[in-house]
This record gives structure tokens, C-alpha cells and sequence, in this order.
């Protein structure tokens, strides 16, 4: 992310520049750099289109972290969301995004994915805890594009749900990530409290849930904003309680 900000700097004098130009200019050029490496990959090395999705649904997820971090004004966050939702769905019906949307199978996923973004940047910015539109956005990128992964690679035990088939190698990943990324992120502003940590399982083991009943991609949009709803909720009834 500071090297993202670094490149701006090399080329632009910072200060005389207003900052809102320069954030927005980060956030596209980190996503840029993402598209261009799943390019590179898809010509070099691999031709499996589930890889390459998930290379972007990676990258471009940790966007959440480069906003966080320079304190994006939601207008910003929103209207990325907004034209990256336009440009996702003509991708459906155009070759816009080629290798991205093709997984062999009818899925709205990339399209909720950018929705599921502006929706907890509106709703969690405004808080004043954008802490928690990280966790949710990081639980769908990370937990779900390494449950993915794992599960298509190693996942040797199958089971089905609605007709769609999962593995528990699959659905464990998912599950352990969770807890790491809402664990790493409650501790670092909520502090090493074992609320915080009872919190973390029940974010881990609600977005596995949700992750396996899900279907047409929807899972990006109910996994990120079902994660960060329910921690937020949790966390103001413990410290209520």
C-alpha cells in the first residue's frame, strides 16, 4: 500500500495536489495493478479461469486495506463500487473482463463483490468504524478465495448442499481464515479480550455457513456484510452487556 502512494509521489508533487485526488488515485492504480498481474499470469502461466478469478478476487479485496489506511472519504469507496458494479455487469454480456466472470458455471459473484464494498463503505465509514467493513470485506476475499482454491486443489472430501458440491477441506480453509482475519482485526482495535475472540468464531463460523448454502455468487454479497453486521452487532451487545 505505501508503495502504491511512493509511485504517486515519484511522478506528482503530493502537496500541491487535494488529497482526495491522490486516494483516488491509489485505489485505482492498486486494482490496475491487480488486473494486470491476473493478465500476466492468465498469458504465462495458467489457463484456468477459477485461478485467475481468484488472483483478482485477492488483490483487488485488500483495496479495503489501502482505503482504511489513507481514509478514504466514502464518496471515494462508493463510486468505484458503483462503476466497477456497471462494468462487471456489461462484462456478463460483453468481453470486458475476460477470464474474470467465466468459472464454467452461472454466477453474479464478481458484480455482488463490488457491490458488497460500497455498501459497507457507506454504512461503516459514516459509523466512524470502517474497521468493520475491513473485516468483512477481508473474510470474503481471503476466506473464500482460499477455500476455493484449496477446495478445487486438494479438497478430496465432498459433500452436497442444494445440489452444489463443497469439500471440508474447503469449507475448514474458509472457516480458520475467518477467524484469523476478524481475530487479527477485533484484537488490534477492540484489544486481547475474550469477548473479542468469542466474537471471532461466531463471525468464522456464521460466513462458512453462509459461504456453503450460497449459490449464484451471492456469497459475496451475504459473507461480507453478514460478517461485518453481525461483528459490529456482537461487539455493541458485549460492551453494553
Amino acid at each position: 500500500m505505501h508503495f502504491v502512494v511512493s509511485l504517486l509521489n515519484s511522478f506528482f508533487d503530493l502537496q500541491s495536489i487535494p488529497p482526495v485526488w491522490v486516494q483516488s488515485a491509489a485505489v485505482a492504480i492498486w486494482v490496475l495493478l491487480m488486473l494486470i498481474l491476473a493478465w500476466v499470469v492468465n498469458r504465462a502461466a495458467s489457463k484456468d479461469p477459477e485461478v485467475i478469478r481468484k488472483i483478482v478476487h485477492i488483490g483487488t479485496g485488500n483495496v479495503i486495506l489501502l482505503a482504511w489506511w489513507l481514509d478514504i472519504p466514502p464518496i471515494v469507496g462508493i463510486t468505484a463500487s458503483i462503476v466497477a458494479s456497471v462494468v462487471t455487469l456489461l462484462s456478463y454480456q460483453f468481453p470486458i473482463l475476460p477470464g474474470i466472470n467465466s468459472v464454467g458455471r452461472k454466477s453474479f459473484g464478481t458484480f455482488f463483490y463490488a457491490v458488497s464494498i460500497g455498501v459497507l463503505i457507506a454504512w461503516f465509514w459514516t459509523l466512524q468504524k470502517p474497521h468493520y467493513a475491513v473485516l468483512g470485506i477481508l473474510v470474503m476475499t481471503w476466506g473464500d478465495g482460499l477455500a476455493a482454491l484449496v477446495g478445487q486443489k486438494i479438497g478430496q472430501n465432498k459433500y452436497n448442499v442444494f445440489g452444489r458440491q463443497k469439500s471440508w477441506e474447503g469449507s475448514l480453509t474458509m472457516a480458520v481464515v475467518s477467524f484469523i482475519i476478524s481475530s487479527s482485526i477485533l484484537v488490534s482495535v477492540q484489544g486481547n479480550l475474550w469477548q473479542t475472540w468469542l466474537i471471532s468464531l461466531t463471525v468464522a463460523l456464521v460466513a462458512t455457513g453462509l459461504e456453503v448454502v450460497s449459490f449464484l455468487g451471492i456469497d459475496n454479497l451475504t459473507v461480507p456484510i453478514g460478517s461485518a453486521a453481525l461483528a459490529y452487532v456482537l461487539s455493541q451487545l458485549m460492551a453494553n452487556g
